[in-house]
């Protein structure tokens, strides 16, 4: 009898944890799938895109959004611009990572239907060079069968002022020989977040 009774117990257990684990499905973003992208301008009208290659990030079950930007992958295509980057502008041996972090209704997002998408503005927090400034970009986001894409609607401009990296903007320049570099830069960016057990 107490045997019948125990088992009876853990199943219910067994039962309620692998629902729960439904319920809560684990978000994580897919690196491979994602993409950040920022434009410089030198010499006044000389336009260049580039990319960070490693970005990592998960959303909550309460629907916290962390992405992580590992400021080392950025990627110029020219291998001594990267190292200049990393060494002189985001000075990643103190700041090796930038980080975005906000927040989304994670059950209007689990309800929408694949292949639905909706576009809202996200008001998020952006760290970056030892400094956190709050931002707003307007976003597509579209349901897929297994997860969610957000892709920015119109670049977002981020002000080197705002982040402590004027400085290593004017250190590129010098070092580049060039007569100017915007401080004001576009970001566009392409998240995919896949949902996992």
């Amino acid at each position: 009898m107490i045997s019948k009774l125990l088992q009876a117990r853990l199943a219910a257990l067994l039962t309620a944890i692998l629902f729960a684990g439904a319920a809560q499905a684990h978000w994580s973003l897919d690196n491979d799938a994602s993409t950040l992208s920022f434009v410089t301008v030198k010499a006044e009208h000389v336009a260049e895109v580039h990319t960070f290659d490693s970005l990592s990030g998960t959303i909550g079950d309460s629907g916290d959004v962390e992405i992580s930007i590992e400021l080392a992958s950025v990627n110029t295509m020219i291998q001594i611009r990267n190292e200049r980057m990393q060494e002189m502008l985001f000075e990643t041996n103190l700041f090796p990572d930038a980080t975005i972090s906000g927040s989304i209704n994670l059950d209007a997002l689990t309800n929408m239907d694949a292949g639905a998408s909706v576009a809202r503005q996200i008001d998020f927090e952006l760290s970056l060079h030892g400094q956190s400034v709050t931002l707003a970009a307007d976003v597509q986001i579209t349901r897929t069968g297994e997860g969610v894409i957000v892709s920015t609607l119109k670049p977002l401009i981020v002000m080197s002022d705002s982040f402590a990296l004027s400085a290593g903007v004017e250190k590129l320049r010098e070092v580049a020989g060039l007569p100017s570099i915007s401080r004001a830069v576009p970001v566009s960016f392409t998240v995919v977040f896949e949902q996992g057990h």
